[in-house]
């Protein structure tokens, strides 16, 4: 369903109900992506790539801002939200004020609607309306969300609603925030705000956070993770942060890809929260990743902080706008893929690491209290001179569920319908280390992709069920001791490094940091967690 209408159009109402927008200038609803590839043109807000790609810049904000994000205090909601640093309260009265402020600065600007759903199961989703003033930020919502078919769009009714002002700049004395930028969400009302910025991930993870909230009280899991099916039906979860390989090891040409980075799990398997995927596209290779490579080069993908030259050909080194750099594109634009965005129960689930100490093994097999403590940990190392701020050592990140910045709920919430549905279908569960071996950043080197694919392929295809294990003497975990076209000393970390003491004392450095983050949650936690959990060695 493709049209434009005029400030006069009676549509008008339709397309903005439930924002409490009127429209009083030009209003583009529910255009398709050659339509919004157009107005984003004329509107100068970015360029093509050689291949057809939208490139834009999303100015001084290049990833989320964390520090802006509030939730709105209300009392139906107060007593389950997780308050803190991730969720800061917001007033309800000065909710109402920015609200209104935001609605006023709409309604006199050429709008771009998008109405489309989170959640690939019929019986889970939520009808979103996105009302902006970035036709590529329509194209963004269009690509990352499930687009409803033309029948379903004609009764269209939103459950939220986000109003979306990336140019506006919220006054902190009057919206009670920290800064001109904010990303608020009532629960209550249904609504989201989002001004004062035009990274684009905003928006996603607005609507990842709702899922969060929402899902738990149905009694499924809501997850930070990809997930995959294999020949024989097979699903597989690979929960991990930013730069541990969640978006690469997903889209594997022998399996089916079910998304990239959000999912639900429930009675009847997994399925997606999203139509579309966000992949980090710096140092993309062509050879190790084909299919997110050619999604990167083809015309409808939205490429946010990417360099190109004049002609438009890109160039996905270069970081002079971020380390950062995204790419935006429809799930079908990649080849091997589960257009149903559902799965059956998982067999398998992975917990990626990209460990820039270079002391993890790169995969373990967990038994289900240490899958608990794994998830609950959700560690990964950034790597120093990436990221402002961080030093010549790389530094130790610890996000509990793999996802804390999208909890709403306190996350032992998630942690124990994680460990109810890992022991009610007797799932495996791995960790994998993407990171550094044979030493640490700057010495060692980053973990091949062929190898880290080889042994996923082998613990997911059921080949390490009976093979010998040795338990590591650092972190208590079970290592093979063998798997065909790895190298043994890859398996074993403190056998790649030159300098041996030099590795114990990294690995005794990693697991004191494990015990500081662990006493944070340890009381939340059940006895058997608390045995598995990594101790400093006597």
């Amino acid at each position: 369903m493709t049209h434009l209408t005029s400030a006069t159009d009676p549509r008008d109402a339709k397309a903005l109900s439930g924002t409490g927008v009127r429209a009083t200038a030009p209003l583009h609803a529910n255009l398709t992506a050659p339509a919004l590839v157009a107005h984003s043109l004329r509107k100068g807000e970015g360029r093509l790539s050689a291949d057809g790609a939208v490139i834009v810049r999303t100015g001084i904000h290049t990833g989320r801002s964390v520090a802006d994000k509030f939730v709105v205090d209300e009392p139906d909601t107060t007593g389950d939200v997780w308050w803190g640093k991730i969720n800061q309260p917001l007033p309800r009265e000065k909710f109402e004020v920015l609200k209104g402020r935001v609605q006023a600065y709409l309604q006199g600007r050429e709008l771009f609607t998008q109405d489309v759903y989170a959640g690939a199961d019929p019986a889970n989703r939520i009808r979103v309306r996105l009302v902006t003033t970035g036709a590529w930020h329509a194209l963004f919502a269009r690509n990352m969300f499930i687009r409803p078919k033309a029948e379903e769009l004609a009764g269209f009714e939103p459950d939220y609603v986000i109003l979306h002002a990336p140019d506006f700049q919220a006054d902190p004395a009057l919206d009670g925030v920290r800064s001109g930028t904010v990303i608020a969400l009532s629960f209550a009302e249904k609504v989201i705000v989002i001004a004062g910025t035009e990274y684009a991930g905003e928006i996603k993870k607005s609507i990842f956070t709702v899922m969060n909230w929402i899902l738990p009280e149905r009694g499924m899991l809501p997850m930070h993770c990809s997930a995959n099916i294999g020949p024989d039906e097979d699903s597989a979860l690979f929960f991990g942060l930013s730069g541990t390989g969640k978006t690469t090891l997903s889209s594997d040409p022998t399996r089916r890809l079910i998304g990239d980075d959000e999912h639900g799990w429930g009675p009847h398997g997994v399925f997606n929260f999203e139509g579309g995927c966000y992949a980090k596209v710096i140092d993309l290779c062509q050879k190790n990743e084909p299919e997110i490579w050619a999604a990167a080069h083809r015309f409808g993908t939205v490429l946010e902080n990417v360099v190109a030259d004049p002609h438009g050909r890109l160039d996905l080194t270069d970081k002079t706008f971020t380390e950062n750099t995204r790419a935006c594109y429809p799930v079908e634009f990649i080849p091997h893929v589960e257009l149903s965005g559902r799965g059956g129960t998982p067999r398998n689930v992975v917990m990626l690491t990209a460990d820039a100490f270079g002391v993890l093994p790169p995969i373990a097999r967990l038994t289900p209290a240490q899958a608990m403590y794994h998830f609950l940990s959700g560690y990964t190392a950034r790597v120093a001179g990436t990221e402002k701020g961080l030093g010549a050592e790389p530094q130790a990140t610890f996000s509990t569920c793999f996802g804390s910045p999208f909890l709403p709920r306190h996350p032992q919430v998630y942690g124990k319908l994680l460990q109810q549905l890992i022991k009610e279908h007797g799932v495996s569960c791995w960790l994998v280390n993407t990171g550094w071996t044979g030493g640490a950043y700057g010495v060692g080197k980053r973990m091949s992709i062929a190898h880290t694919r080889a042994l996923l392929r082998a613990a997911l295809a059921g080949e390490l069920d009976n093979v010998s294990y040795r338990i590591d003497p650092f972190f208590g975990l079970a290592t093979p001791e063998c798997v065909n076209n790895v190298p043994d000393e890859v398996l074993d970390p403190r056998s790649a490094w030159a300098d041996k003491a030099a590795y114990d004392e990294a690995a005794r450095a990693l697991v004191q940091r494990f015990i500081d983050n662990f006493a944070s949650f340890a009381e939340h936690v059940d006895e058997d967690v608390k045995a598995a959990a990594i101790k400093a060695a006597a």
